[in-house]
């Protein structure tokens, strides 16, 4: 048991940094597999474009609040990743949103 401990990392240890890396991380990846880009033989059968939606909006509320508190360096690969989502999001609509409409764009700007 103590090992498990000693292995478990307080919270109150982890730079914000990091946790918000890490969040994005995950908000990407649950996008990109609900966009349909996951790296298994059946991944078209995940696609649902209306959580794709919400994962990519609430991605951008977060890279857009915390990109001045994080570095460049930091925050440049989160927006050059949501960009690449937002871009996936809109080939993958049968019916684009109007310029400044689609998923996260209220926060990021029209990605078109």
């Amino acid at each position: 048991m103590d090992d498990a401990q000693d292995e478990i990392r307080d919270i109150s240890e982890v730079p914000a940094v990091e946790l918000i890396n890490t969040v994005a991380v995950h908000l990407m990846s649950a996008a990109a597999v609900k966009l349909g880009l996951g790296d298994t033989e059946d991944a078209a059968a995940d696609i649902d474009l209306d959580e794709a939606r919400k994962i990519i909006t609430s991605l951008a509320g977060l890279v857009t609040a915390a990109a001045p508190e994080i570095s460049d360096s930091h925050a440049r690969p989160l927006r050059d990743g949501l960009r690449s989502l937002q871009l996936a999001f809109r080939e993958a609509s049968a019916i684009p949103d109007a310029p400044g409409a689609g998923p996260g764009e209220k926060f990021t700007g029209s990605v078109v």
